[in-house]
């Protein structure tokens, strides 16, 4: 049998446990959702990464994402790639550059997601933890270019690194003590 539609849910506890209807406007507020959204999500078995798109000018949350690998059995399923699908379909369009929309992400993104922000059409995005981070529990981060910042501002696209570096990272330590499961592709180290 062919499968005809795939099809992508954002988990309930998501909007029933966190505040995503009141605006942001720093940007330490702003990650730290991003954070949270993370937590929440080891809490609820799924990755340790967490992203949310905003509107850069009302600071209004558009979508959040976090890693949905395992649970809804799709290797794209990663936090940014989820937020941009979700912020994308909730304005109906299929690039964010319409407007003023930024990424806040709770580390640098890996080399599927940095691909990804690329086309979205975003306009800046805030990382926390760095992915030397994520490769330190055990997450092959992929062949990123070592000048990945600068080719995104080359594109446009402002970048803010290590914003709440220390307790995005403590969400992914958290993860690997609790013995979260590694989801490497083939190929990968873990």
């Amino acid at each position: 049998m062919t499968e005809t539609e795939v099809v992508w849910r954002m988990p309930e506890w998501l909007p029933r446990e966190l505040e995503l209807s009141a605006p942001r406007h720093d940007d330490v507020s702003k990650m730290r959702l991003a954070i949270e959204v993370a937590a929440r999500n080891v809490v609820h078995g799924g990755g340790p990464f967490g992203a949310v798109i905003f509107d850069a000018v009302t600071g209004e949350v558009v979508a959040a994402g976090a890693n949905w690998v395992i649970e809804q059995r799709c290797s794209l399923l990663h936090a940014e790639v989820a937020a941009i699908a979700f912020a994308q379909r909730r304005l109906n369009t299929h690039s964010l550059a319409t407007g003023n929309y930024e990424l806040v992400a709770s580390s640098d993104p890996c080399a599927q997601c940095l691909g990804a922000l690329v086309w979205s059409g975003v306009r800046r995005i805030l990382c926390g933890a760095q992915a030397s981070d994520a490769e330190a529990i055990g997450f092959d981060e992929g062949p990123r270019r070592e000048d990945w910042v600068s080719e995104l501002e080359r594109r446009g696209i402002r970048v803010t690194r290590g914003l709440l570096a220390g307790e995005a990272r403590a969400v992914l330590q958290a993860y690997a003590a609790r013995g979260g499961p590694i989801y490497n592709g083939p190929g990968a180290s873990g």
